[in-house]
């Protein structure tokens, strides 16, 4: 396979394809998990992986490299290989990614060279390391002119990272920097089929293809007050977000020429990382909205970071987190890093896990085409973020097909409601009439050929192929329970018969699975495909539907009906088998915790290990709590404290939420102490909900309980 570019996207094998990428790093998730892990993103409809390699955490003393454990780089592309993933590596030299120094070691900072100049010490030095790399990448390394190598996973190269933004040279030497880096990579042998630049904010991209983002908010502002309107919630052509970066200064305009690349994205806010002094928090809709906004504005990739949550590894010489005394403008917990991202820091599948699938799979089922239809902004569209009183709608159309994206969400603001709002294509046709609620977004498809079945119209959402069937979800803008499509009269009869139509939340717990199968579960359960057949992973649920049955029968479970999810009472009955676990294997319960002193507490999650058998996939342990953060360390038969896991106070309604099977075995967990630093009143941060206390400050726990989650074959 080649993948190349024009200025419309991407091509694999020269016909178009929609890419989605997920941001996981591997030396911030522990090397046992990562099979899994990638599993996970997979079955979000992932197509490639993206990872930065983290200078500080490979060579923390000059010269003495660590490959081994989680930072084992070689053995992650490996299990990338092995799972179907493609990979852009992110070699930076500087990757920021709230690591200190932006990842740079200390010692490199005390050389007599300025780092990220033009240099000739410093790109010596920077020649050494990618060396190093590719040492450990070569054997996974996809060259375009090498026919036997395009099974490979690495497919693409970022260079640096928001050079002239955050940092670097901010002129035309800041394009030579980027030139001599992209270089000394292929002069080390990184060969590969796309090199890319992040473009955003004036950053120098030196000719590479940019790649853009946007974010719901802004955790690393300075300021503790609500954050204005995004502006990442209006459609519009304009790629550049002014905001990313901004604790290193507000950005500039782009330094390439849009016409001559695609619009792709690489940092889609998957979430958030809380600081210090702001604990913003990003929920499903705020990060799916924004996501369907860049996609009815022309993006051709959807790139988000984070995809996985990860945790700091152990240095050797310092902490090796983001921080104030470091020289950097934000404080960052010093092991957590989950960024509240669809799978969570301990592989936890999430809400936001959930909402993005809508797209992936929409993409990765339909995206060719969907990439050379162009978008259109109508000139009525309001441009202005802060416009809260005006409908946002645009069109990825030729003129005769396409798709209407309307969006009428944007995060805390309360929109304009619309009842009976009609909108019309291009030409000027009728094509949406309903009420438009606040908080509502979504797209539809008009003159749009799925799988052979011609739509004039469709009022839902089409999301995926699977099952012998093409699958739409229903918004909440149309109560009517039939005549949800317009067909072209030769494809009337097939089209009843081969379309479904779910309910949103449905489709939101919808698993594509082996034998061209799909499951819907409840929300605390999923879906895996594995070398080894499908699993079902659950925490409180037993049961789950299934269309069409499986050919054998299913050993632990038991059939108990059957059930029509077809929501459209036009369409043929879709019939999903309803089956239910035997023996439920649920189990939860409360952790006895010892009060020392004020803020100060211990416990033993050492019967939590026990319960780690065959079908026990985790056990997840919450700790409810008033404070400012939290801080969990072992200590050992000397007295001795190791800080295991930190977090950052966000209100009472996110508990911590800590997944036991990513400590090593040999972890002792008998022994524990939680400490709570105290949260003031007065304290200057920005907290979306401030819990209530008595007194000025409060460090209390307030419950620590236990659950279980438990897998089976199906």
């Amino acid at each position: 396979m080649k993948y190349t570019f024009d200025s419309t996207g991407i091509l694999k094998d020269e016909r178009r394809v929609f890419l989605t990428m997920g941001e996981i790093h591997y030396s911030r998730v522990p090397c046992s998990c990562w099979k899994e892990s990638l599993l996970k993103m997979k079955a979000g409809g992932i197509d490639v992986v993206s990872t930065y390699v983290i200078w500080i955490h490979h060579e923390e003393i000059e010269g003495e490299y660590d490959w081994s454990g989680n930072r084992n780089l070689r053995e992650f592309l490996k299990t990338a290989s092995e799972c179907g993933m493609k990979v852009c590596l992110r070699i930076g030299p500087w990757c920021h990614g709230e690591v200190r120094n932006g990842g740079f070691p200390d010692w490199l900072l005390h050389k007599d060279f300025e780092p990220r100049t033009n240099s000739k010490a410093y790109f010596d030095t920077v020649e050494k390391w990618y060396s190093k790399i590719y040492s450990q990448t070569s054997d996974f390394i996809n060259n375009p002119d090498d026919e036997k190598s395009w099974n490979n996973p690495v497919i693409a190269i970022q260079i640096e990272n928001e050079y002239g933004h955050c940092g670097g040279l901010y002129d035309e030497s800041g394009d030579l920097h980027m030139k001599t880096l992209y270089s000394l990579a292929r002069k080390t042998g990184f060969l590969v089929h796309l090199y890319t630049a992040t473009g955003w904010g004036g950053a120098r991209t030196g000719g590479l293809l940019p790649v853009m983002g946007g974010y719901c908010d802004e955790p690393w502002a300075q300021h503790v007050l609500e954050s204005e309107p995004s502006g990442n919630f209006t459609f519009t052509l304009e790629r550049n977000d002014h905001n990313i970066g901004s604790d290193h200064g507000l950005g500039y305009g782009i330094t390439f020429d849009s016409s001559k690349f695609p619009y792709l994205t690489a940092e889609l806010g998957g979430g958030l990382q809380v600081t210090s002094h702001r604990r913003t928090v990003a929920m499903a809709d705020d990060i799916a909205a924004v996501a369907m906004v860049k996609l009815g504005s022309g993006v051709n990739l959807l790139g988000y970071y984070m995809y996985h949550g990860g945790t700091n590894p152990e240095g050797k010489l310092s902490t090796l987190q983001e921080s104030r005394e470091t020289g950097f403008l934000n404080d960052l917990p010093v092991k957590n890093y989950d960024f509240r991202a669809p799978v969570g820091e301990f592989g936890q599948i999430t809400e936001t896990f959930r909402h993005l699938k809508l797209l992936s799979y929409f993409t990765g089922d339909f995206g060719e085409e969907l990439c050379s239809l162009p978008a259109v902004i109508p000139e009525e569209n309001p441009l202005d973020p802060k416009n809260l009183s005006s409908l946002r709608f645009s069109y990825r159309s030729n003129g005769k097909k396409g798709y209407l994206f309307v969006n009428n969400y944007v995060r805390h603001q309360k929109m304009k409601e619309y009842k009976k709002q009609e909108l019309k294509t291009p030409e000027g046709k009728t094509l949406f009439w309903g009420d438009i609620k606040s908080g509502e977004y979504f797209f539809v498809p008009f003159n749009m050929e799925f799988c052979g079945i011609k739509l004039k119209w469709a009022k839902a959402t089409p999301f995926t192929a699977a099952a012998g069937k093409i699958i739409f979800y229903r918004n909440s803008c149309w109560n009517e329970k039939k005549d949800i499509f317009s067909f072209y009269e030769d494809c009337v009869e097939s089209g009843k018969s081969k379309i479904l139509l779910l309910e949103k939340n449905d489709a939101l717990n919808l698993w594509k699975i082996s034998g061209d199968r799909i499951l819907i579960c409840s929300d605390d359960s999923y879906a895996l495909k594995t070398e080894n057949g499908d699993i079902f992973v659950s925490r409180e649920s037993d049961d789950f539907y299934v269309y069409p049955d499986f050919e054998k029968e299913l050993s632990g479970w038991e059939k108990t009906g059957v059930k029509n999810f077809n929501s459209d009472e036009s369409l043929e009955k879709t019939e999903f088998i309803h089956y239910k676990k035997k023996n439920s294997l649920f189990q939860k319960g409360k952790i006895l915790s010892e009060k020392i002193s004020e803020g100060k507490y211990k416990f033993n999650l050492e019967q939590c290990q026990s319960f780690f058998k065959d079908e026990c996939s985790d056990c997840f342990v919450k700790i409810s709590y008033i404070g400012d953060k939290a801080e969990l360390y072992s200590i050992n038969e000397k007295g001795e404290r190791k800080l295991l896991l930190d977090h950052f106070f966000m209100g009472e309604q996110f508990p911590w939420e800590i997944g036991l099977k990513y400590f090593d075995c040999s972890e002792n967990l008998s022994s524990l102490e939680l400490e709570i630093t105290p949260l003031s009143k007065s304290q200057e941060i920005y907290l979306e909900k401030w819990p209530e206390f008595s007194g000025e400050k409060a460090a209390v726990l307030k419950d620590v309980s236990y659950e279980l989650e438990w897998k089976s074959n199906i």
